[in-house]
C-alpha cells in the first residue's frame, strides 16, 4: 500500500502539516491501495511562497529554454508510460487501453507546448500598428504570475497536462492540486519535473481535499490566477474566491451534450459514435453525449442497434484486455448514478437495454438507453456522469437543433449525417464549444477546449490555452528617425 504523507514543495518532499489521511481505492477490487494526506492550509502557504520566490527567475528564463524543459518532461512520461498507464487504470478504473491513450495525450500536450514556448519567444516584441503618425509600437507577452491549478479524477495526467504545459511555457510558476481520488499517477509528475531539472519552486504539488487544500489555494492572495476543472458547484466557489483581488479564472465545468443523428446517417457509424460518446471512461466525461436526438425514420433501428451493443458490452477488470468498460471511479459516483436510475423509475422511464450481469466486485453501472425521454425529465437535463443515455425522436433538423440548444450547458456536440455540408450547417447553429461531425471526440493539443453557457469560462489547448496564462503588453514610443 502506498502512503503519501508528503507534499512536493520547492523541489523537495516535505511532511504535510496535516495528520489526517484519505484512503485511495482500486474501484474494481474495492480495496484500499494507498493513503494520501488530507493536506493543510499551511501546506498551501508554503507552496505559494515557494512559487512566488521562483517566479522572477522562471519568468526570465528564455522561452526556448522553457521549451527544452517541456520536451524533457514529455520524455520522462514516455519512459514511464506503461507503468503509469497501469497505475492510472488501477486507481481510476478505466480500461488499460484508455489509460494508455491518456498517457499518449499528455505526452503530446507537453511536446506541443514546448513548440509553443519557442514560438512565443519569436513573437516577443513584434511590431504592432501604432495608429498614430510618428509613433511605433511593439507587442510583448508576460506570464500572468503564480497560478493555482485544480484538476478532477476522470482523466489523470491529461487534465493536468492541459494546464501545466501552457502555464510553464508561458513562464508561470504553479501550485497544482490533483484530485484526492486519483493522486497516484499525478504524483509521478513531481519525479518527472525533478529529473527534467526544473528549478525549485516552479512546480509544486499538493495532495489533499477541497476543504483543506482546494479552498485555501483558491483564496490565497499570493495566487495570481486560478484554473479549475470539475463540477459546477465547486467551480462557482472557485469563481467567488477569485473575485477577491479581481484575479482571472478559467473554468472547465459540466456538460449535457447532444448527439444529433439525421435520417440519412450511416446506421453503423451512428451506433459506434453514440456508444463511444456515452460509454468511454464509463460515461465519466464532461463531454459525454448523453442526449440522443435521432430522426424518427431511423430511431427504432438505431435504438435497437444501441441496445444490442450495450448488451454485448464486457464489464470487468480494467487491466484485462477483453474488458470494454470498467467500474465507476468510486462508490460515491456509483451511488450517484444509481440515484438517477431510481429517479428514472419514479418518472416512469423504462430501459429496454438487455440487463447485464455485473461482476461480483467493483463499483459498476451497466450502460443503458432510455427511449423517448421528455425534455422535462431530470435525466434529460442534468449531468449524470455515467453510462446513461437518454433519447428523443425528432422530425426535422430544426427541431433537433432547438432541443439540442435547450440546455444550461454548451460544452460539446456530435452530428452524424450522410451529407458533410449538412453536418456543418447543423454544427454552426449548435451552442457548443466543440462539435464533431461524423467522427469521434478528438481533442489534439493544437485544438481548443471549452464551452458556452454554464460549461465554463475560457479555453484550454492550442494557442488560446497558452494565452490564458499570458498578459499582453503593448509598448509605444516615438518612431525612430
Amino acid at each position: 500500500m502506498t502512503t503519501l504523507t508528503e507534499q512536493f514543495i520547492d523541489n523537495a518532499w516535505v511532511c504535510s502539516r496535516a495528520e489526517a489521511r484519505l484512503p485511495v481505492l482500486d474501484p474494481f477490487r474495492e480495496a484500499v491501495i494507498g493513503e494520501v494526506t488530507r493536506g493543510d492550509p499551511a501546506d498551501v502557504d508554503a507552496a505559494v511562497t515557494a512559487a512566488r520566490r521562483a517566479l522572477p527567475g522562471w519568468r526570465a528564463t528564455p522561452e526556448a529554454r522553457r521549451g527544452v524543459y517541456l520536451d524533457t518532461i514529455a520524455t520522462g512520461l514516455e519512459a514511464r508510460r506503461e507503468g503509469l498507464a497501469e497505475l492510472s487504470s488501477r486507481n481510476n478504473g478505466k480500461p488499460l487501453a484508455e489509460a494508455r491513450q491518456d498517457l499518449d495525450d499528455a505526452i503530446s500536450c507537453y511536446r506541443y507546448y514546448a513548440t509553443q514556448a519557442r514560438d512565443l519567444g519569436e513573437r516577443q516584441g513584434q511590431a504592432d500598428a501604432s495608429g498614430i503618425e510618428g509613433l511605433s509600437a511593439r507587442r510583448f507577452w508576460d506570464p500572468i504570475g503564480v497560478v493555482g491549478l485544480i484538476t478532477p479524477w476522470n482523466f489523470p495526467l491529461v487534465s493536468s497536462a492541459w494546464k501545466l504545459a501552457p502555464a510553464l511555457a508561458a513562464g508561470c510558476t504553479v501550485v497544482f492540486k490533483p484530485s484526492e481520488v486519483t493522486p497516484l499517477p499525478e504524483r509521478a509528475l513531481a519525479e518527472v519535473m525533478m529529473e527534467a531539472g526544473l528549478p525549485p519552486g516552479v512546480f509544486n504539488l499538493l495532495h489533499g481535499d477541497g476543504e483543506s487544500i482546494g479552498a485555501p489555494l483558491s483564496h490565497h492572495p499570493g495566487v495570481d490566477k486560478l484554473s479549475f476543472t470539475g463540477s459546477n458547484p465547486v467551480g462557482e466557489m472557485v469563481m467567488r474566491a477569485a473575485a477577491r483581488g479581481v484575479r482571472p479564472v478559467s473554468l472547465e465545468l459540466g456538460g449535457k451534450s447532444p448527439i444529433l443523428v439525421t435520417e440519412d446517417a450511416d446506421l453503423g457509424l451512428a451506433r459506434d459514435l453514440v456508444m463511444a460518446g456515452i460509454c468511454y471512461n464509463a460515461g465519466q466525461m464532461c463531454s459525454a453525449t448523453s442526449r440522443l436526438l435521432v430522426h424518427e425514420r431511423l430511431a427504432d433501428e438505431l435504438y435497437s442497434a444501441i441496445d444490442a451493443a450495450m448488451g454485448a458490452f464486457r464489464l470487468g477488470d480494467p487491466l484485462a484486455p477483453e474488458t470494454d468498460m470498467g467500474p465507476m471511479v468510486s462508490a460515491t459516483q456509483r451511488d450517484r448514478v444509481q440515484g438517477y436510475l431510481a429517479l428514472a423509475d419514479r418518472e416512469g422511464l423504462h430501459s429496454k437495454t438487455p440487463t447485464l450481469g455485473l461482476p461480483e466486485r467493483g463499483f459498476f453501472i451497466a450502460p443503458r438507453l432510455y427511449r423517448d425521454v421528455p425534455s422535462s425529465s431530470h435525466l434529460w437535463r442534468e449531468e449524470i456522469f455515467g453510462p446513461v443515455l437518454c433519447a428523443q425522436r425528432v422530425v426535422s433538423d430544426e427541431e433537433a437543433i432547438a432541443l439540442a440548444n435547450d440546455s444550461d450547458f454548451g460544452l460539446a456536440a456530435t452530428v452524424v449525417t450522410g451529407n458533410p455540408d449538412r453536418a456543418e450547417t447543423i454544427a454552426r447553429r449548435l451552442d457548443a464549444g466543440n462539435v464533431w461531425c461524423n467522427c469521434g471526440q478528438v481533442a489534439p493539443p493544437h485544438s481548443s477546449w471549452g464551452g458556452m453557457k454554464r460549461s465554463g469560462i475560457g479555453r484550454e489547448l492550442g494557442q488560446l490555452g497558452l494565452n490564458a496564462y499570458l498578459e499582453p503588453k503593448r509598448i509605444t514610443r516615438p518612431a525612430a528617425n
